[in-house]
């Protein structure tokens, strides 16, 4: 509906159903600064928070988290309320309640095809706050009703979540805004430190491996162990939270680099068998990795896929892909169109007839964007063999959206054990896809704003794809007679260095005594082609609090196993599993959907009779919604700063008002757009969700646009390079360099008795001239010159360095060489 239509439609009461992290109210006068495109601070939070108590449970890197928050209505009006709560990555909501004087409102999840409740009201306040939020990204909302002067509202929210690993081998848990928003505070009042609410925090910490260590940006009470052992622990905040800052914890455990295992047990409501009636082993893979040295062999599978539309803008991408590619890898490239063939049948070795013919067979010239055919060119992929020992990983470049984007979605989540990806997006209407494909596999989505910096982001995500991997070649399991283990989710084939990977296996059957029975976990893994054995040995008598934290992210894991089939529709079976799993858990799918169920808690004037009725009920309208955002500003780029998802206001001119607020707060000290060179893309349970790719814009300093006269010298230098990372003397080279080819063979030590090693000493002698910085492009590459001179040189490397300095005019460091 067109924008100024629904304003129209819109009465001055219709607006005070305004959108923030509670509730909104507006009087007359309100509205009118808003029409002048001012703000009104004393009328934009009119239900504040008041109190938040958060209960935190972390089990290795999986979190349960409940929370209960207060909040009244200070305004002397009522209010219509909304509460809304955006979803981090990783996470899901699986129980949700509010309780005021007058009503309960409780979340509940139903089956979509059934629509056994039906919510009274409108969407229309939502369907614009889809369209004109700030915020982009998935995002819990339900409607409370009307909360009257003085009185107060207590919600109750709980959720799980798998934590992120941090490079020492920590959980990072970071607190939700809406449990801490702090910059509420920030934003109305920039003269105060004090929190206008209290905050109540309490972490239990449990990992079989021990907890050593927590750390916070706040105080924290100290550690108390709850076992001798220290395998469990307990923390609580100290005092006020950071007042500016999201609120974090780091837990440490004893050995950062293990595999673990621990079993949960079920809910004893839940029939035997069942997804939570039976116990779920959770099991921590973080085999020790040793770095991989710069330049040298490396094993791995790199498969580059094109969108043909895209092939004149990408060769100069490709040319630098290629080059800094490792000696011992395996790699092809796929123009993917109506014919989805490789440039080789399947991955080849990585030589330099290899790369030569590679790039003399790539088209120079692309289709038109109707021709591409990405799910074609991903299932011949699939069905190729990977090189044994190699992990695959895909490089995926898209310029426009698939039409059959949901079937690409769900192809790479069908394989996503075998295979990662590293998607790049070029344009705003693709960017949720490159999330999905990335999010699935463990990879990383960037959008690329623009030619000249593609080639330095892509290879920055290069340096991070080789980092090493371990091969996961069996996972046994040995448990008592009656008892049987089924991995939900699969196994993953690889597991890189700084990433861990959580399996979720369930325990069938019986076994007589379970109180002192153990069972056995056996991983096998190859790294560097040596094989390692880890053996854990867990007791199989339950733990855990009875919040079934692992079964809830065991049921998220499984449905989305389950989701590319049922999504096909091929079958029935799939979707029914897949619905009952979600009603069962509280985890929602694309088949299920949320309703809120309103109960009266009135005591009824009447006292005869009919005062013995049950409390009256009623749906309203409650759902996730998928924010877009629009601040497409690059100075509002929303990094860590969080502005409350888009109010809902009378006229365009009072959102561009709003965003003018938005991005001076996004300015603020500390929380500019370049504090991280990367910031990775959300991360959803569903298959493809909006994402704002303005966001995910890599914006540090060394991914500064270059001139294309830059690149093209670069270029130059890069083309005449070997695979092995040497340079060969040649009259190439000397133009490159600006010297006449015989002063440089005048030039050359006499101890050298290789060419070679004098020319590439001068190439990457060039590539660091005082007045040019080429790191950003070549510092892959150039770790395989250094490389292939420390094998090669030897003693003559110093006295190389000496006179390539003297002859270009560089100063460049012998620890550019480690010598």
């Amino acid at each position: 509906m067109d924008l100024l239509k629904r304003v129209q439609r819109r009465s001055p009461e219709m607006w005070r159903q305004s959108f923030g992290l509670l509730g909104k109210s507006y009087t007359h006068d309100t509205m009118g600064s808003f029409l002048l495109g001012k703000w009104l601070y004393t009328s934009l939070y009119s239900v504040p928070l008041c109190s938040a108590v958060v209960d935190v449970a972390i089990q290795d890197y999986v979190a349960d988290v409940a929370s209960e928050l207060t909040y009244q209505n200070k305004s002397a009006i009522s209010t219509e309320v909304l509460f809304a709560f955006p979803l981090g990555p990783q996470m899901s909501i699986y129980s949700f309640q509010a309780c005021s004087e007058d009503a309960k409102v409780q979340a509940m999840l139903q089956d979509e095809a059934q629509q056994l409740h039906e919510a009274t009201g409108s969407w229309e306040d939502l369907e614009y706050l889809q369209d004109h939020s700030r915020y982009p990204g998935e995002v819990f909302a339900c409607f409370l009703g009307t909360l009257s002067p003085g009185r107060e509202l207590v919600v109750t929210l709980r959720y799980v979540q798998e934590l992120s690993r941090e490079p020492d081998g920590a959980a990072r848990f970071v607190l939700p805004h809406t449990l801490h928003p702090y910059t509420e505070l920030h934003a109305w009042n920039c003269l105060s430190s004090q929190l206008p609410y209290s905050l109540l925090l309490t972490a239990s910490l449990q990992s079989p491996r021990g907890v050593a260590d927590v750390q916070a940006n706040c105080s924290l009470t100290p550690l108390i162990y709850t076992v001798q052992d220290r395998s469990t622990a307990q923390v609580s905040l100290d005092g006020s939270p950071p007042g500016q800052h999201d609120l974090e914890l780091l837990v440490y455990f004893g050995d950062p680099s293990a595999v673990s295992a621990v079993v949960e047990k079920g809910n004893p409501e839940a029939p035997p068998g069942s997804l939570l009636g039976d116990p779920m082993v959770l099991v921590t893979l973080a085999p020790s990795i040793p770095e991989a040295v710069p330049g040298q062999r490396q094993s791995g599978e790199f498969i580059f896929l094109l969108d043909t539309t895209f092939l004149e803008r990408a060769q100069d991408s490709l040319l630098f892909l290629l080059k800094s590619l490792p000696l011992g890898c395996y790699f092809n490239i796929y123009c993917y169109e109506a014919a989805s063939v490789g440039i080789y049948p399947q991955s080849v070795e990585y030589t330099q007839d290899n790369v030569t013919e590679a790039m003399r067979r790539i088209p120079s010239t692309g289709s038109t964007p109707g021709d591409t055919n990405l799910l074609g060119t991903l299932r011949t992929i699939h069905g190729t063999p990977r090189p044994p020992g190699h992990a695959r990983q895909l490089f995926i470049f898209m310029t426009g959206l698939p039409s059959d984007k949901e079937a690409i979605a769900a192809e790479v989540c069908r394989h996503r054990n075998s295979h990662r990806c590293f998607s790049f997006s070029f344009s705003e209407d693709s960017a949720a896809l490159a999330t999905a494909l990335a999010r699935e596999t463990g990879g990383e989505a960037t959008y690329v704003s623009s030619n000249n910096s593609m080639t330095a982001v892509v290879l920055q995500c290069l340096k991070r794809a080789l980092k090493p991997a371990a091969e996961v070649v069996s996972l046994s399991w040995t448990l008592p007679r009656g008892l049987e283990v089924e991995v939900l989710g699969g196994t993953p084939q690889f597991i890189f260095q700084g990433q861990h990977s959580l399996l979720y296996a369930q325990i069938h059957g019986q076994a007589q005594d379970m109180m002192g029975a153990k069972g056995v976990m056996t991983l096998q893994c190859s790294l560097d082609g040596q094989d390692v054995t880890h053996r854990i040995e867990f007791p199989l008598c339950s733990q855990g609090d009875g919040r079934l934290a692992g079964h809830r992210l065991a049921a998220r894991s499984l449905l989305q196993r389950l989701l590319p089939e049922a999504a096909s529709g091929s079958e029935d079976e799939p979707r029914h599993r897949a619905v009952e799993i979600s009603l069962a858990s509280g985890i929602i799918c694309p088949f299920t959907s949320y309703v809120g169920i309103r109960t009266s808690q009135r005591v009824p004037w009447y006292q005869g009779p009919l005062a013995l009725l049950a409390p009256w009920q009623s749906h309203i309208s409650c759902q996730m919604v998928e924010l877009r955002g629009s601040c497409k500003a690059s100075s509002c780029y929303p990094v860590t700063v969080w502005v409350p998802p888009g109010w809902l206001t009378v006229v365009q001119e009072s959102w561009r008002a709003l965003r003018q607020l938005t991005c001076g707060i996004a300015a603020l000290p500390n929380r500019g757009a370049c504090s991280k060179p990367y910031k990775p893309l959300p991360a959803s349970v569903s298959s493809l969700k909006y994402v704002d790719p303005t966001a995910y814009v890599l914006c540090s300093p060394i991914f500064a646009p270059w001139s294309t006269e830059a690149i093209a010298e670069c270029q130059k230098l890069v083309v005449l390079q070997s695979e092995d990372g040497s340079w060969a003397l040649s009259s190439g080279l000397a133009s490159v360099l600006e010297v006449d080819e015989a002063e440089i063979k005048r030039k050359m030590p006499g101890e050298v008795m290789e060419p070679s090693i004098w020319a590439t000493v001068l190439a990457v002698t060039w590539l660091h001239r005082p007045d040019k910085c080429y790191q950003d492009y070549c510092e892959l590459l150039e770790a395989k010159a250094v490389t292939w001179l420390c094998s090669r040189a030897g003693s003559q490397l110093d006295k190389c360095l000496e006179a390539a300095n003297n002859l270009l005019g560089s100063s460049t460091q012998p620890s550019t060489f480690r010598l």
